[in-house]
């Protein structure tokens, strides 16, 4: 059994100098503490004190788990739009596939338009085939290189164009210029300027989508709120900071309208050019199926047109709502 111990502190008199008093007290604080450490390492330490680790608990997921959770994510919201969408497109099919089997005969005919059943046979015949995946793989690839050329030049510029007077004046009469050329007006040029006709398709494609995208990106930092400018510049952001913080996030929403409308008419270029002066692509095979007088084909090639645009449009839309995430408490948004 341990026995307690009595420490003597020594009585300090008033009259007396304070110092030998407190310099007498230290030694014998010290040599307590150095007593009770020696007797606390010396004791035994009970086992009970150590730590005992709890055992890890491995998660296990399930594929009921998982499918509740995706299940979670589906809103009321989310299936209505759907729906919408599947009725939408539905109807268009639906008034194909009727004036197909009455032959119409009003102001449109159809008397030579295939049915869906006939196109339906027609993608089985080609859909896997080399030829019909290859012309795709063309046709995305010109799409992506004249676009992504289109936006890493049109973005900026038009950032520099919206924010400085100078470089406004600078650039704006050559793309008023320029700007009302349609893009089939320059397939002539083009041909005559690139040393190929690849190259001479991504330009089309390029400038197809260049236009859409640096007007809205223009417009968009002429839209964008002084006070948010001002605010910025007084608490002394710098001109890099001021564009990367202030300007490109306000513009934002309007630099995905210009990217999806510049998509659109990017498309509408490449099918064109590929129709003109193309070897491959979709708009070539669309094209060749028109010469060998191919209904099905042609309008297999119309709608493989249609699904890979709304495809880069979705994919646009989508990348947008992950960079923009306030834009959902907006009016309007989905929150």
């Amino acid at each position: 059994m341990a026995s307690a111990k009595i420490v003597a502190l020594p009585m300090v008199d008033k009259h007396s100098d304070p110092e030998p008093a407190v310099a007498a007290v230290k030694p014998v604080a010290v040599e307590v503490s150095a007593a009770e450490t020696a007797t606390s390492a010396n004791a035994p330490i009970a086992a009970s004190e150590f730590p005992v680790p709890e055992p890890e608990v491995v998660p296990r997921v399930s594929l009921t788990q998982v499918l509740r959770n995706l299940l979670a994510k589906v809103t009321r919201d989310r299936i209505i739009t759907a729906a919408l969408a599947c009725i939408s497109i539905g109807a268009l099919f639906l008034f194909w596939y009727l004036g197909t089997k009455y032959r119409f005969e009003f102001y449109i005919r159809f008397k030579n338009v295939p049915t869906p059943y006939e196109v339906y046979q027609q993608l089985t015949q080609v859909g896997l085939s080399n030829k019909y995946l290859f012309n795709i793989a063309i046709s995305v690839r010109r799409i992506l290189m004249g676009f992504f050329i289109a936006m890493a030049i049109g973005v900026p510029l038009g950032l520099a164009i919206g924010k400085y007077q100078r470089v406004r004046d600078l650039f704006m009469p050559v793309v008023e210029v320029l700007r009302p050329i349609p893009a089939i007006a320059w397939v002539p040029m083009s041909i005559m300027l690139w040393p190929n006709n690849e190259a001479s398709i991504v330009y089309i494609t390029f400038i197809g989508a260049f236009f859409p995208i640096l007007l809205n990106t223009i417009h968009g930092v002429h839209s964008l709120d002084g006070v948010l400018i001002r605010a910025a510049r007084c608490l002394g952001a710098s001109e890099f900071r001021l564009f990367l913080n202030v300007i490109l996030p306000g513009s934002l929403p309007h630099i995905f309208t210009g990217l999806a409308v510049g998509m659109g008419v990017a498309w509408v270029s490449l099918i064109a050019a590929e129709m003109i002066s193309g070897q491959f692509g979709v708009g070539y095979f669309t094209w060749e199926a028109y010469s060998l007088v191919d209904y099905p084909a042609i309008v297999l090639g119309m709608i493989t047109i249609g699904f890979l645009g709304l495809a880069c449009s979705g994919i646009i839309r989508m990348v947008g709502s992950l960079l923009m995430p306030w834009l959902a408490f907006a009016p309007g948004g989905k929150r």
